[in-house]
């Protein structure tokens, strides 16, 4: 009996973790250098695969961080679904989009565009 019970905590602990994934992000110029302290903003939203209900009550919708030197930043425990992805950096546009999540370990390249010039009607 301890034995089945052990057996079942670590299948559903196993089911459990099967649902996260780990997401590096890597953010780049368009020429293809490293921008670091750029600030990237993830949000988990639930679709039709991976239902708020699959996960526990406690669960993690947003995190955030900044780019090291490589212009990486990796993100573990993300739980897997629609991922909003969000990344500022200064002297460049905003990005964002939404990632579709299944695998364990996923990871995005983004490309940072620069500023679009300004114009006034004056």
């Amino acid at each position: 009996p301890i034995a089945a019970l052990i057996l079942c905590t670590m299948t559903a602990v196993t089911l459990w973790a099967s649902n996260e994934t780990k997401i590096t992000v890597v953010v780049k110029t368009l020429a293809g250098r490293p921008l670091d302290r750029a600030e990237v903003i993830l949000r988990w939203k639930a679709n039709a695969k991976h239902p708020r209900a699959s996960f526990g009550r406690n669960i993690r919708t947003q995190f955030e961080s900044r780019s090291n030197q490589d212009g990486t930043v990796t993100f573990p425990g993300v739980p897997q679904g629609s991922i909003q992805i969000q990344v500022n950096a200064k002297g460049y546009q905003t990005f964002g989009q939404v990632f579709d999540i299944d695998e364990d370990e996923k990871t995005l390249e983004i490309k940072l565009n620069p500023p679009q010039q300004q114009y006034t009607s004056h």
